[in-house]
């Protein structure tokens, strides 16, 4: 079985979409108004971003304690890479990226209080 696809919900379509693009490399297939735009990265996932108010739902979208999205990176140099993208974009803070859990990387907060993380495996 191979995971398909992924609809986030948020509560900002545009500012969402603009994280996705412009820090995590993701490219938009469609936008479907404001409710909902579909994306993908180089690897063939597709990721939908929903507005949660346009689909009933309760806004803030507040996700769970513990919940994150983990985006994998090949080497630690494309780590540092999105992290000091994410830097300037005052999107990422401190700490920066290190060895944590078997890997190196950082996590950082977004859209709201939605939780990222970025590794790689330590070689």
């Amino acid at each position: 079985m191979q995971l398909n696809h992924l609809n986030l919900c948020v509560n900002d379509l545009a500012e969402a979409r603009l994280l996705f693009e412009t820090a995590l490399d993701f490219q938009t297939i469609e936008q479907k108004g404001q409710a909902l735009a579909v994306l993908s990265d180089q690897h063939g996932f597709t990721l939908t971003l929903s507005d949660v108010r346009r689909f009933g739902g309760e806004t803030p979208v507040v996700y769970p304690r513990g919940f994150h999205v983990g985006f994998f990176r090949e080497t630690q140099g494309e780590v540092d890479s999105a992290y000091a993208r994410l830097l300037a974009a005052g999107i990422a803070s401190e700490p920066a990226p290190r060895a944590m859990h078997g890997s190196y990387g950082f996590y950082f907060t977004a859209l709201g209080g939605l939780l990222f993380e970025i590794a790689c495996p330590v070689a």
